[in-house]
């Protein structure tokens, strides 16, 4: 009988799929060998290129700043805009022939007062004692106020009257310059930002084919200017410059007068005056021209407004200076001679040229151009000097000049640090630096001098700490137009290194995954052999 066997059953395909599903499953789980690191290294190396990179870059773009003393700015700029500038004051007076019933000090006390209602609250008066000698005597009261820093009131006066006349003598003469209402840091004119005033002085001929007129500017300069000059050296470096011009009309109209027996012109046609195509002066100077007008003009007068013919024939133009008219003593051309006649201005011509422009020149400065003074308790006789300007002048002149300079020099400084502050990417060099610094010295000099009196050297101080804040503020590396931001820049720049640093980026971070998940796997695997 046939035996029917069950044929026997194979497991040697199961057996290799089951292998293949496990081997499948550890290569996912587990690895054998350890993760190379070659392709990690690459990335970090490229990666850490960038991150190196970014500094020389930086540096590249980097804006030299030097350090600017930014607290020391604002202190001095505060101090001087809330702070009013005051001057030591040294006044006394000397009484002659008074019987006080009051004592000493109450009369100062009382002089004292009255200088407080009189100065409101203004600046003090100078360093140096100015003295007011009253001498009650006999006749009418007459006051004069000499060349140095002292007065004299003589007369019959009594005490109450002669208190006020000293206080005013104090406060509106020697502390004001004549001046009613005082104008100490009102704009110093002309000294320039760097200290300098120019005096250019231009002789003017109409019509050189009527007749040509020259001077001996040369004797003017060494005899008349140079005590002038060496009187305002502590307050300007001054330099002196002249010229002859030619075919040089005026641009304003004139008409004859009968009356008065010459040609005329008003004070409402002095702005149209000058020509400026013709006139060849230079408006940055305090200039001073002497106008000669041509036969068909001559004599020409100038009307004031209360219908007189004007004494020194002369006004100040906005922007160019003095001018004066100057008549020839014949006004006649010579009509048999060809040529022009060539005239020599005479030194006592050129002596009252000079007195003229010395009085426009001190209105310039502020000054009084005449020798009177009308108060409220009434007129004193100012006294002249040989150098133009007398010593009370000269010190009203230094306290102008030094608080301007200051309140100037703390003007420029400020701007000059609010400019930089807001502007992170602006060259600073070191020069600027350097003036900043030398300009807050000299002022701080300039205030310490003025304190006790000493006005020469506090005027050249103030005057160096303002042309040095100007040259800082005008430096002509701040002049330049490379100025932007840090958003421009970052503008620029992103739009080339952005992309390739993200996927530098994103390939270090990726390769980093892969090591840390293959190295996972050979330490899982690891941990199986030690099991097993």
């Amino acid at each position: 009988m046939a035996e029917i066997s069950d044929s026997p059953t194979t497991s040697k395909p199961v057996e290799e799929n089951t292998q293949t599903q496990t081997l499948e499953l550890d290569t996912k789980t587990t690895r054998n060998t350890k993760p190379g690191v070659k392709r990690l290294i690459n990335s970090v190396t490229v990666l850490f290129s960038f991150i190196l990179g970014f500094p020389l870059l930086w540096k590249s773009i980097e804006i030299y700043r030097a350090p600017l003393p930014f607290d020391r700015i604002d202190s001095f700029s505060s101090q001087i805009e809330s702070k009013p500038f005051s001057f030591p004051c040294h006044f006394q007076a000397i009484f002659i022939g008074f019987d006080f019933k009051a004592s000493n000090a109450d009369v100062g006390a009382a002089i004292a007062r009255r200088m407080s209602d009189l100065s409101r609250g203004g600046d003090c008066g100078g360093g140096n004692a100015y003295s007011v000698v009253v001498v009650n005597g006999e006749g009418e009261v007459r006051s004069v106020v000499g060349k140095y820093r002292h007065a004299w009131i003589v007369g019959r006066v009594g005490a109450e009257e002669a208190v006020g006349r000293v206080a005013e003598v104090f406060v509106r003469v020697f502390v004001n310059g004549g001046d009613e209402e005082s104008s100490v840091r009102s704009e110093f004119m002309p000294v320039g930002a760097d200290g300098r005033i120019v005096l250019s002085f231009s002789l003017l001929n109409a019509d050189p084919r009527d007749w040509i007129y020259d001077w001996d500017f040369r004797e003017m300069d060494e005899t008349l200017l140079r005590p002038v000059i060496e009187a305002l050296q502590p307050i300007a470096n001054i330099t002196v410059e002249s010229q002859v011009l030619y075919h040089t009309p005026k641009s304003s109209f004139s008409y004859w007068d009968d009356e008065h027996g010459s040609h005329i012109f008003r004070t409402e046609d002095l702005p149209f005056f000058v020509n400026s195509n013709e006139w060849h002066l230079d408006t940055s100077v305090a200039a001073g021209g002497r106008y000669i007008p041509s036969a068909k003009e001559c004599p020409l007068q100038l009307e004031l407004p209360n219908g007189e013919i004007s004494k020194t024939n002369g006004f100040i133009s906005p922007m160019w200076g003095g001018v004066v008219v100057w008549n020839p003593q014949s006004c006649i051309k010579d009509l048999e001679s060809k040529d022009p006649v060539r005239h020599m201005i005479s030194p006592q011509d050129l002596q009252k040229l000079f007195e003229v422009l010395m009085g426009q020149l001190r209105q310039l400065l502020g000054l009084k151009s005449d020798n009177l003074y009308v108060g409220q308790s009434g007129t004193s006789i100012l006294l002249g000097s040989e150098r133009g300007f007398t010593e009370w002048e000269l010190d009203v002149l230094s306290r102008k000049h030094i608080c301007f300079n200051l309140h100037s020099c703390a003007t420029t400084l400020g701007s000059l640090s609010r400019l930089v502050q807001s502007l992170p990417r602006m060259i600073i060099m070191e020069e600027i630096g350097k003036q900043v610094k030398y300009s807050l010295e000299a002022a701080k000099f300039a205030q310490s001098n003025a304190s006790i009196g000493i006005y020469d050297a506090s005027a050249v101080s103030s005057r160096q700490s303002r042309s040095l804040a100007e040259d800082a503020f005008f430096h002509p590396s701040i002049m330049s137009i490379s100025y932007y931001s840090f958003e421009h820049c970052f503008a620029i720049y992103s739009p080339f290194f952005l992309p390739v640093t993200m996927h530098v980026l994103l390939a270090a971070l990726r390769e980093w995954k892969r090591y840390k998940q293959e190295n996972r796997k050979y330490l899982a695997s690891k941990a199986k052999e030690k099991v097993s």
